[in-house]
């Protein structure tokens, strides 16, 4: 199974989810040892799966790091953090977690977008 690092230990993942407000946008940095990396994308497919099938789920990505990178990111948009922690804490969601292989790690994070005057909009 995954093993959880958070990205901020300020600001855990679990707090996030308490905060009522959307859309937000989850990111997931994962360190994947290379002779695990087929199974490990088998696993994300799984679990995404059931994510996909979950409310407020509106995307996801996954991306890899270039040059032989062992770091992979995804993103999924979900309609509000209330959605996401419903997802999280589905029963087969986490079932799925079980398919992760060892050595793999994963940071959890949630955004929101923010206005920058003359380079991205806010919802």
């Amino acid at each position: 199974m995954v093993e959880l690092v958070e990205l901020n230990k300020e600001v855990p993942f679990a707090t996030q989810l308490e905060e009522k407000v959307g859309p937000v946008v989850s990111l997931n940095i994962f360190h994947v040892e290379p002779e695990v990396l087929d199974k490990f994308i088998e696993a994300w497919a799984a679990d995404g799966a059931v994510m996909k099938r979950q409310p407020g789920f509106i995307s996801a990505q996954l991306h890899r790091g270039v040059a032989g990178s062992n770091v992979l990111m995804h993103y999924t948009v979900w309609e509000s953090t209330e959605h996401l922690k419903q997802a999280y804490n589905n029963p087969e969601f986490q079932a799925a977690l079980e398919g992760y292989p060892a050595g793999a790690t994963a940071s959890p994070h949630v955004f929101r977008k923010i206005e920058v005057p003359g380079l991205c909009l806010a919802d």
